[in-house]
């Protein structure tokens, strides 16, 4: 049996007692400091539940298998990763739901059709999504969210035949601002948003830095993403997005 075989048969506690009991701690205050935010006209993947949206259940919470969706990817990749990808925002048909940045639901289910779930975690994530909500389509209901950008991004990825645990992706406002009355769209984040985000995305890139990791390279994806870390004065470049979603 291959490591990834076997890995596939742990459940979420035991693959995290794989891993350093510091590193896991150090992780998991992160994520949970991120599950304290709240503001107008935005959702919270880590610290929120809308239940017509959401799977809700008897010992299901959505937001804690965000937590620990985000937990189990963020592991094996802070410490580790060279290249930080750094999108605009999340967005409702990925990271609203999988819980981590530029990825979507069928990724983690192994329903993407180009992106193995291997390639997010070794463990097998959950999705979050409701498939009996009647304001998700027939195909959301079914596999889970798909979002174009993460697809985009994930395919440059694995076809330049980086490892994509040497990639770490994240967003400069790492939650999901929506337009009022519709939590199933995309809001452009404003200026005070962007720069909020930026005390978050300054502690991981501190967190990786404490966990053994080299500066690495930070690639923005879209004007807004770049503009906010050109500001802070960190070196990246500027990938233009490929549609107008967010990640």
């Amino acid at each position: 049996m291959s490591l990834f075989e076997l890995e596939k048969t742990l459940s979420f506690d035991e693959y995290i007692a794989t891993f350093d009991a510091e590193r896991v701690a150090k992780v998991h205050g992160f994520v949970d400091w991120l599950a304290q935010y709240q503001g107008g006209l935005v959702h919270n993947p880590w610290g929120e539940v809308n239940p017509d949206l959401e799977i809700v259940t008897d010992g299901f919470d959505a937001a804690q298998v965000r937590r620990d969706n985000l937990v189990a990817y963020l592991l094996p990749r802070l410490g580790r990763a060279k290249v930080f990808v750094v999108a605009e925002a999340v967005g409702y048909q990925g990271g609203r739901f999988s819980g981590i940045a530029i990825t979507c639901e069928r990724m983690l289910l192994d329903k993407h059709k180009t992106i193995r779930a291997k390639d997010v975690t070794p463990i097998r994530l959950e999705r979050t999504s409701s498939p009996t909500s009647s304001l998700l389509k027939g195909t959301q209901q079914k596999d889970g969210f798909n979002e174009p950008t993460d697809t985009v991004v994930w395919s440059a990825i694995v076809e330049k035949g980086i490892d994509p645990y040497d990639t770490l992706l994240w967003n400069i406002f790492p939650f999901h601002p929506h337009k009022e009355d519709n939590p199933l769209t995309n809001r452009t984040p404003t200026d005070r948003e962007q720069q909020l985000g930026w005390e978050y995305t300054k502690r991981l890139l501190d967190l990786h830095i404490e966990l053994g990791g080299v500066e690495p390279l930070v690639l923005a994806v879209g004007q807004k993403s770049a503009d906010t870390m050109g500001k802070i004065w960190i070196v990246c470049y500027w990938v233009a997005p490929p549609c107008k979603r967010r990640c």
